[in-house]
């Protein structure tokens, strides 16, 4: 659900300072009519074109394909369709999604290595004629419904320690399946033209990347000694996360690629990929969120809020990155001076793990004051689901659109 749009003057392709964000926050719960305002999302179309342009800066020999799974928002999606970033698709509904934006199929790859024969159907009525395997399953699936598709052997790498999400036990082929999967394909005359890998979420491991791109070097050597055509494809998947560790990773990227892909980066002749999509979505989004209820109990005072784990929050239950709240309250809108408490935040439905925050320092708030919940795109509205009616799906998310400078009179 995408709210009313508004204008806020700013550089265009530039993120909002944090004092015009809490203006427009400010504006949307001032403009709402209703008695209780609900929680809602705020997309900062800045912070996007900004990501992008960072990503094409340090990694401008790979081109991200977002990963929509990620943040599924329309307006969010639109954007990074306009900024020319290619999609990873997961499902017929994501690759529908994507083509309605007027996307052509060949910026998106079908990236499931296990996929419904109806999707994969869909794929080849629509054209898009990339996708992912790992299995001789997924081959005979693909050999029946989509001949043409082009093809990405998965494969299994070492994983960064201390990631967030791991692939692995799912995904990909170990080392020993790669060549009898390699010649599967080759009997059923399908065209695998590249490698896939994924080294988990949420922390980079330097020399994971640098192991995973070997790893790929090896396949595309044994596809060499098989006969096969001449791979030129590297999906090099996601992963990454932004500010400092985006950038050692990019760099970790570059050295590998030119240790081990020298001559195809020197000639051009090889295509590289990624699938990157908390990086590009988690830092634009911003949850408000008001407080609903409250109780002290001792030293300790407890909030609850109208937004939690079983909604946008739901990325709590397995990612414990420092959350950043800021409280925003009637009484003293700038919070500044106030005295802070150990302050615990539950969220609205009666599952007594849904809680957001313990022990985090607050001031004293009231009902009807508000917490701000900073970089909060990544995996949490996608996640969300209805749980005791607390709709995630009906949060709105209001678009912090950008104006150019206007031009002043003489």
């Amino acid at each position: 659900m995408v709210g009313e749009a508004k204008l806020i003057e700013n550089r265009v392709g530039k993120p909002v300072s944090t004092d015009d964000l809490f203006r427009f926050i400010k504006s949307v719960i001032s403009d709402e009519q209703q008695e209780e305002t609900g929680p809602f999302y705020v997309l900062d179309l800045g912070a996007t074109r900004s990501l992008v342009e960072t990503w094409f800066h340090n990694l401008p020999m790979v081109q991200p394909f977002y990963a929509v799974k990620s943040n599924p928002n329309p307006a969010f999606l639109k954007e990074m369709a306009a900024l020319g970033t290619g999609f990873d698709c997961a499902s017929l509904h994501e690759i529908e999604t994507i083509l309605s934006l007027g996307v052509s199929p060949d910026r998106i790859v079908f990236a499931n290595t296990c996929k419904p024969e109806s999707h994969i159907k869909y794929a080849a009525k629509v054209g898009v004629n990339l996708a992912t395997f790992d299995s001789n399953c997924e081959l005979e699936k693909i050999k029946k419904w989509h001949p043409k598709c082009e093809l990405l052997i998965r494969i299994k790498v070492p994983e960064a320690s201390g990631s967030a999400f791991m692939f692995g036990s799912k995904f990909g082929a170990l080392p020993e399946e790669i060549v009898p999967l390699l010649k599967a394909a080759q009997e059923a005359k399908l065209q695998v033209v590249g490698v896939s890998f994924h080294i988990g979420t949420g922390a980079i491991n330097f020399h994971s990347i640098q192991g995973a791109i070997e790893a790929a070097k090896t396949t595309f050597d044994f596809a060499a000694q098989l006969g096969l055509p001449k791979m030129h494809i590297l999906d090099i998947g996601g992963g990454f996360t932004s500010g400092p560790k985006f950038t050692d990773a990019a760099s970790a990227v570059k050295v590998a690629l030119q240790k081990y892909f020298p001559g195809e980066l020197a000639d051009s002749s090889l295509k590289i990929i990624a699938e990157p999509g908390y990086f590009f979505a988690n830092s634009p989004f911003t949850l408000a969120t008001s407080i609903i209820g409250k109780r002290e109990r001792g030293d300790v005072k407890e909030y609850w809020i109208n937004d939690g784990v079983w909604g946008s929050m739901n990325i709590l239950k397995d990612d414990h990155d420092e959350v950043i709240c800021t409280p925003l309250t009637i009484k003293n809108p700038t919070c500044e001076g106030l005295k802070t408490w150990n302050s615990t935040v539950f969220g609205p439905t009666c599952d007594p793990n849904d809680t957001v925050l313990k022990g985090f320092k607050l001031p004293e708030l009231d009902v009807n004051d508000w917490l701000v919940f900073h970089n909060m795109g990544a995996y949490t509205s996608s996640r969300g689901n209805d749980f005791n009616g607390f709709k995630t799906s009906a949060i709105p998310t209001y678009i912090l659109a950008l104006m150019p400078p206007r031009k002043q009179e003489k």
